[in-house]
């Protein structure tokens, strides 16, 4: 798909989703996640939270424990590719998680491009709600300015991933 005037790069095939439950999509990030997602039957994409991240071994409790209660049977997690399609360290990270969520959840997880989508999430929140969240380091103290009020960057980032995917997924195998 062509988002914005940029092509993206050839991908593998897509993991053969199974039949039936939900698909949990991650922003992937070193202080918190985004989090979205989508029934597989709707084929819409919901934004659903920023988890905080706490450490390894927590933040896969708090996902396994979301797997279960949305009986997620696909998580696709954003690969943040440079504009010019290389990997960075941020890339290799991402996939370094993907490759941990996989083993310790057991869920099939595919990778999406993602380059672009926090811009395509502010535009998106900017529209819709005239306003974002993105949660602000002051002196060490984090102020967020009232999450349980707005839509996060993050979760809506993770959104927009989940969407492509979707749509990824209903095009014939040579075009995705």
């Amino acid at each position: 798909m062509n988002r914005e005037g940029i092509g993206l790069q050839k991908e593998a095939p897509l993991t053969e989703p199974r039949v039936g439950g939900s698909i949990l999509s991650i922003d992937y990030g070193r202080e918190r996640m985004g989090l979205a997602i989508a029934d597989a039957n709707a084929k819409v994409a919901q934004p659903l939270s920023t988890m905080e991240r706490i450490n390894r071994n927590e933040d896969m409790r708090r996902l396994r424990e979301l797997v279960r209660e949305h009986s997620v049977r696909q998580i696709v997690v954003g690969l943040p590719l440079k504009l010019d399609g290389t990997r960075g360290e941020m890339a290799e990270e991402a996939e370094r998680f993907a490759r941990r969520v996989r083993k310790q959840i057991g869920v099939p997880v595919d990778m999406v491009d993602e380059r672009l989508t926090s811009w395509e999430a502010e535009r998106l929140l900017e529209e819709t709600q005239g306003r974002f969240l993105h949660v602000e380091k002051s002196g060490g103290a984090r102020k967020q300015k009232r999450a349980a009020e707005r839509l996060t960057v993050d979760a809506v980032a993770a959104a927009v991933i989940l969407k492509e995917y979707l749509e990824r997924q209903g095009q014939p195998a040579g075009q995705r």
